[in-house]
């Protein structure tokens, strides 16, 4: 799958500070039997897209193992619209919608580009937790702020 990332900032809602854009090509290994984008790749491009659009605001993984804390994931959601099909030029958009004390909720929507429809929709629900013991911990400001969020 080859894949290109760029950042764009949204100047259109409030709960959206950030958008990242994450683009790929959708190639033969992500379908299957039916010839479509199996449904499981699509869980994959929006957590590659969340860990770029991390990496992008300056927290990637070696600086979360640094600070002993990270985020990992709760629990997801996903809406298939449309199947996604070989050779389909794809765009990931995500955006961190909010974030609590202890949690983070992420938005994403899959976009076709030739035609700009959206393939599917999703969230994932995140926790920040210390890395060794596995408890929750606290959100550090630098981390929301990096996000655009102020809380």
């Amino acid at each position: 799958m080859k894949q290109a990332s760029g950042k764009l900032p949204n100047q259109n809602s409030d709960e959206i500070r950030t958008e990242y854009l994450h683009e790929l090509i959708v190639e033969e290994d992500a379908l299957d039997d039916m010839k479509h984008v199996n449904n499981l790749v699509f869980l994959q491009w929006c957590l590659q897209s969340a860990g770029a659009h991390s990496k992008c605001v300056g927290w990637s993984w070696d600086r979360y193992r640094e600070l002993g804390f990270g985020f990992i994931v709760r629990s997801h959601k996903i809406k298939y619209k449309i199947p996604a099909l070989l050779g389909d030029e794809i765009v990931v958009k995500t955006w961190v919608a909010g974030m609590e004390r202890f949690s983070s909720k992420r938005r994403y929507h899959v976009i076709r580009q030739r035609d700009g429809r959206r393939l599917a929709e999703a969230e994932t629900n995140w926790v920040f937790v210390n890395l060794e013991s596995g408890e929750l911990a606290e959100i550090p400001e630098r981390v929301s702020k990096a996000f655009g969020i102020r809380r």
